[in-house]
């Protein structure tokens, strides 16, 4: 750390990475059983997520699996992610979770 007319100068050192963002996400998973939609927030990569419910991590997945990933959000801050995950299971965000899927499925 070297000074500088009273200001501290902080230089990383050419060996160090810089430290990653660490993301948050909302994502929907449909049913193939039965079509019907999950709503959750993670820290970790949406695929491994959708893994996870695959293999039965809880109560509600592992009854209604298999799963596909229909929609995903990102975002930086966790509190943002878990408002929205909120949102989605409120009635206008049922609806809006409700347009999404009947949208992005189509074409199959």
């Amino acid at each position: 750390m070297k000074w500088r007319r009273g200001v501290a100068q902080f230089r990383p050192k050419d060996d160090q990475p810089l430290a990653e963002a660490r993301m948050f996400f909302v994502y929907l998973l449909k049913s193939l059983k039965n079509d019907k939609t999950y709503v959750g927030s993670t820290s970790k990569s949406v695929g491994l997520r959708l893994v996870e419910h695959n293999f039965g991590s809880n109560k509600w997945t592992s009854a209604n699996k298999p799963f596909k990933l229909v929609y995903y959000e990102s975002f930086y801050c966790k509190q943002d992610s878990l408002h929205r995950e909120k949102f989605f299971k409120s009635g206008v965000g049922k609806n809006l979770k409700k347009v999404i899927t009947e949208h992005l499925n189509i074409g199959e």
